[in-house]
């Protein structure tokens, strides 16, 4: 018991320090990808709000500073510790498991297997801290002007069509406004973990997808399960490329969960996923499933390859 009460400590520890160094290289990927996701479906004869990855970081800078695309940070740094440590300290549990014996090395199968099980485990962490995250960044550049949400009703009392639009643009005021609002008006803790179905849909097939694809480079590249000799540019590249194939494995999923938690709640669009994956397929083609994946793919080769780096050098230092 003492042994693997250490093991979950250390993963622990290794998956908090693994989880910030990932959210603070990736973040601003994850911005410009909502807003690629969020953008409405332009009218015929409309060009759309963003035309691509670079023009809204251009346009995200011009209108909010570089402050924008960190624009959301405040809900997944606050939990970063939480989710990466259960992820970590779950995929831990499940290979001690699935262990023929203690110590013995798992086969990339086995941690297929590991990492859906962490997949499955985080989602109901991951939900609620993904809605606020994503109501964030989806809203208007003028959200960051400092406006209240009493203040903001209050204006848009007053104010004309084009005054509620700017009302509307600033709805939240920061990560705890988002879950006061979603708590008191949309079904309480219910409402927090609207878009559970498709997280569930993205977590388990894509962290088994990031776990197997790690080991099976790492057992590559060093030539047998044996990879505590690896190093860190070994380290870094199977954890790139590990974070580029969850994406590459369910990045339509991410789509239509983003498209769920920033619905409306009084007048939604989407009646639930297959619903919005429907008319997102309808409207926008195969390509409005991929909306943002380039910044998706630009920040998980970078952000993972740090996060696995962090988590195995934090893991082998504590023993």
């Amino acid at each position: 018991m003492i042994f693997i009460m250490g093991d979950v400590a250390k993963d622990l520890a290794s998956g908090t320090v693994g989880g910030v160094a990932q959210l603070v290289v990736g973040h601003p990927f994850d911005t410009i990808k909502v807003k690629l996701q969020s953008q409405p479906t332009p009218l015929p004869g409309e060009l759309p709000k963003y035309s691509g990855a670079i023009d809204a970081v251009k346009k995200t800078v011009a209108a909010e500073g570089a402050g924008g695309l960190y624009k959301g940070m405040g809900a997944p740094l606050a939990t970063v510790a939480a989710f990466n440590a259960l992820l970590f300290s779950v995929r831990g549990q499940m290979e001690t498991l699935l262990r023929s014996s203690p110590g013995a090395p798992l086969t990339v199968n086995q941690q297929f297997v590991a990492g859906a099980g962490a997949g499955f485990a985080v989602s109901f962490l991951a939900t609620p801290t993904e809605l606020i995250k994503c109501r964030l960044q989806a809203q208007g550049a003028s959200a960051t002007a400092g406006v209240t949400t009493a203040a903001v009703t209050e204006a848009g009392a007053a104010t004309t069509a084009a005054g509620a639009a700017t009302a509307k643009a600033v709805k939240y005021g920061g990560p705890m406004d988002v879950a006061k609002q979603v708590l008191r008006s949309e079904g309480g803790v219910r409402g927090l973990y609207k878009g559970l179905f498709p997280t569930f849909a993205r977590e388990v097939p894509g962290n088994a997808t990031m776990f197997g694809v790690y080991e099976y480079l790492k057992q590559y590249m060093a030539g047998g399960t044996d990879t505590s000799g690896l190093g860190r540019g070994s380290l870094m590249l199977a954890g790139g490329l590990a974070g580029g194939a969850f994406w590459g494995a369910v990045y339509p999923t991410d789509v239509i969960k983003s498209v769920i938690q920033i619905d409306d709640y009084k007048n939604p669009k989407y009646s639930g996923s297959i619903d919005a994956f429907k008319k997102i397929l309808k409207a926008e083609g195969v390509g409005g499933l991929y909306k943002g994946f380039g910044p998706a793919m630009g920040r998980s080769v970078p952000a993972n390859a740090a996060c696995f780096l962090a988590y195995e050098i934090t893991r082998s230092s504590l023993g």
